[in-house]
């Protein structure tokens, strides 16, 4: 395997890898020390001074910033939420669709942003899946766009099986017929490069609790900021351009601002922006194309070993088609779920089997550990069996 960064000094900074065969970042990946010690600032600047709220809110711009570089937009178009579904749910709202037009999803994509759009059924609007096959792209939708089709809302890559949907070539179908495109990128960022001009996305939600390794309660929102039409579903001082400094609310002060603040409510989840403004340091110390190198290397040797066992891969093979950190084993999650936590294997049970994400603190003998579980289960003597499992401890 081609050595993309120190991978035993990154395993240092995640303490639960010791613990636990961890393969379970697609579900949140384990607190890292960087963002573990700026929540510590966080708690003992405000025990002893408490709060020193201006070095907080100059630290949460130095963290927009950074937000922005790692989608390669502008700090003036993030907006900070509390999870994906919340960014989501704002970008369905903010798009000005009525009664009759219609918006293109895909079946099986994930529920929460499903939902966002499904809600608007009760204003009129159309909700129309398009099938998921291995491969997404714009010619997946061409032959679905009518005259009454408004927008494309839809995942960079899936949390079920791992693949990873041409976005670009969908965004670019849609700017070819002035659709609005809103993309969740929830299971890539972190992981894979991510490009919000060249998606040419409307709008990009994302959580920050699985590659971007901050605990859940803290969402992102990329906003095309050229698209000044698309307005906050509410209100907030904090949305307005000129909050009122003496807090008394007026009808003739209520201008939006020209950035992502209009999607904002003010009173900002602090100690989690700064941990992102951590956890992205150490992403962007190792680079994010050497973590989807690494996590694409550690994704062929599985399938490799799996391979050995006779076992299949749900979801696509292709590097072009699927995500460098994501892969479910054709194994009944019912069956073997509670086997793997037995034997201190951390993974998810999905729709058709056992889903093993990947992080950049993994290596090779992550996946050998869950060869050999799932070699020992087969294996038909009980000696056999416990001689194989002995090489787990």
């Amino acid at each position: 395997m081609t050595e993309h960064y120190d991978v035993a000094a990154v395993r240092q900074a995640f303490p639960a890898a010791e613990h636990v065969v961890y393969l379970d970042s697609g579900f949140q990946t384990p607190l890292s020390r960087p963002v573990k010690e700026a929540y510590e600032r966080f708690l003992q600047e405000g025990f002893e001074t408490a709060g020193p709220k201006q070095i907080w809110l100059s630290r949460l711009e130095e963290t927009r910033a950074k937000v922005a570089a790692l989608l390669g937009a502008q700090a003036h178009e993030i907006a900070f939420t509390k999870n994906t579904s919340e960014s989501m749910n704002i970008a369905a709202n903010a798009l000005p669709l009525k009664a009759g037009d219609k918006v293109l999803m895909i079946h099986g994509d994930h529920p929460n942003n499903a939902y966002a759009f499904l809600n608007l059924k009760k204003k009129g609007v159309e909700v129309v899946f398009i099938p998921m096959t291995e491969v997404v792209n714009a010619d997946s939708f061409r032959s679905h766009i009518d005259e009454k089709t408004r927008a494309i809302s839809m995942s960079h890559v899936t949390f079920h099986a791992g693949h990873r949907f041409d976005v670009e070539s969908v965004g670019a179908l849609c700017d070819q017929h002035g659709l609005y495109f809103v993309v969740d990128v929830m299971q890539g960022i972190g992981v894979t490069p991510i490009d919000a001009k060249a998606m040419k996305a409307t709008f990009i939600g994302s959580g920050t609790h699985k590659g971007l390794l901050v605990p859940q309660g803290l969402g992102l929102l990329y906003w095309d900021a050229s698209k000044i039409e698309l307005e906050p579903a509410y209100l907030a001082a904090a949305s307005l351009a000129e909050p009122p400094s003496d807090f008394i609310a007026r009808a003739d002060n209520m201008a939006l601002p020209s950035t992502a603040a209009r999607f904002e409510l003010g009173n900002y989840n602090l100690p989690a922006i700064q941990g992102l403004g951590a956890a992205i340091d150490l992403i962007n110390t190792l680079g994010i194309e050497n973590i989807e190198g690494h996590c694409f290397d550690l994704g062929d040797y599985l399938i490799e070993r799996l391979e050995e066992l006779d076992i299949a891969l749900v979801g696509p093979r292709d590097r072009q088609h699927r995500a460098p950190h994501i892969y479910v084993i054709a194994l009944p999650a019912a069956e073997w779920l509670d086997y793997f936590t037995q034997n201190g294997i951390r993974v998810s049970p999905e729709r058709d089997g056992i889903r093993v994400s990947l992080g950049m603190f993994n290596t090779t003998a992550d996946i050998d550990r869950l060869i050999e579980a799932i070699r020992a289960r087969n294996v038909p003597s009980t000696q056999a069996r416990t001689v194989v499992l002995s090489k787990l401890g």
